[in-house]
C-alpha cells in the first residue's frame, strides 16, 4: 500500500463519517474508493464495515455526551435491526447490488419530496406519539432496515431516519443519534460475518476508518450545535448526489478515477 492509497482512504472515511452521522449515504463515496483501489465489490462491501462500526462508536459517544441520545427507544430498535442485519449479510456475501442501489435512489428522491413539501412533519418530529410505545409494525420495520443494513447498507440512514423521525416522533437531531446507535449494534455482527467469509481488507478498513471517526465527532457536534435545519439541507445535497449516480446522470466511479489519476 502506498501513501497516496493511505491518504485517499483516510480523506474519504473523513467523507463519509460526516457524510454518515449526518444523514447517511456516505457509504457511496467509500465503496466506490474501495473498488478503485482495487478491492473486489464484495470484498470493499465487507472492508466498509470497519469504518461504518468505529464512527458510528465515536458519533454515540459524542451524542450521548450532549444528552441528545433517548437510550431506551434505541435498544428496543436495535434488536430487530440486529437480527435482520444478520440474514441481510449472509445474502450479501453473493448477490448482485445494482437493483438494490435504484431502489435505494427512488426512496431517496421521495424522502426528498416529504423533507422539502412538509418538514414539519418530517425534520421537527411528531410529539404526540413521541412517549407512546411501540408497535409491532416499528418493530417490523426495523428488522427489514436492518436486513437491508447488513446486506449493503449504503442509503440505510435515510431508512432508519425516516422511520425513527415518523414512527417515534423524534426531530433530526434525536433521531440521528438513535440512527448511529443502531447502525453500532448491529455492525459488528456482519463484521463477524463478512469476516467469515474471508471479505475484509484489514489495512484498508483501518485508514479509512482513522477518517472516518473525525468526521464522525465532527459530524455529531455541528448536528446539535446547528439543529435540524442544519441537518435537513445536508440530507438534501447528499441524496441528490447520490440518486443522480444511481440513475445513471454521472459516474461517480470515473470522477473518482480522474482526480486520483
Amino acid at each position: 500500500m502506498e501513501w497516496i492509497d493511505i491518504t485517499v482512504l483516510i480523506v474519504s472515511g473523513l467523507l463519509v463519517g460526516f457524510i454518515n452521522t449526518l444523514a447517511g449515504g456516505g457509504s457511496i463515496i467509500s465503496l466506490s474508493v474501495l473498488m478503485l483501489l482495487g478491492l473486489p465489490a464484495p470484498v470493499a462491501n465487507g472492508t466498509n464495515r470497519i469504518a461504518i462500526a468505529i464512527q458510528t462508536l465515536t458519533a454515540v459517544s459524542s451524542f450521548r455526551q450532549q444528552k441528545v441520545l433517548p437510550l431506551r427507544k434505541a435498544v428496543y430498535l436495535s434488536v430487530p435491526a440486529i437480527l435482520g442485519s444478520l440474514i441481510g449479510a449472509w445474502i450479501a456475501v453473493d448477490i448482485n447490488e445494482d437493483i438494490f442501489e435504484k431502489a435505494i435512489g427512488v426512496v431517496m428522491l421521495i424522502m426528498l419530496f416529504f423533507i422539502l413539501y412538509k418538514p414539519q412533519k418530517y425534520i421537527y418530529g411528531r410529539a404526540h406519539i413521541e412517549e407512546k410505545p411501540f408497535t409491532w409494525k416499528i418493530y417490523l420495520v426495523f428488522f427489514f432496515i436492518g436486513m437491508y443494513g447488513g446486506f449493503l447498507h449504503m442509503g440505510v440512514g435515510y431508512f432508519l431516519l425516516a422511520s425513527i423521525v415518523l414512527g417515534a416522533g423524534l426531530d433530526l437531531v434525536k433521531a440521528n443519534a438513535v440512527k448511529v446507535f443502531v447502525v453500532l449494534a448491529y455492525a459488528p455482527f456482519t463484521i463477524v460475518i463478512f469476516m467469515w467469509n474471508h471479505q475484509i481488507n484489514w489495512a484498508y478498513g483501518f485508514f479509512l476508518a482513522l477518517g472516518a471517526v473525525a468526521g464522525a465527532f465532527v459530524a455529531s457536534r455541528m448536528a446539535v450545535s446547528k439543529g435540524v435545519d442544519f441537518v435537513k439541507w445536508v440530507i438534501v445535497a447528499v441524496i441528490l448526489i447520490t440518486a443522480a449516480d444511481m440513475f445513471g446522470l454521472y459516474d461517480f466511479k470515473s470522477v473518482m478515477s480522474g482526480l486520483l489519476h
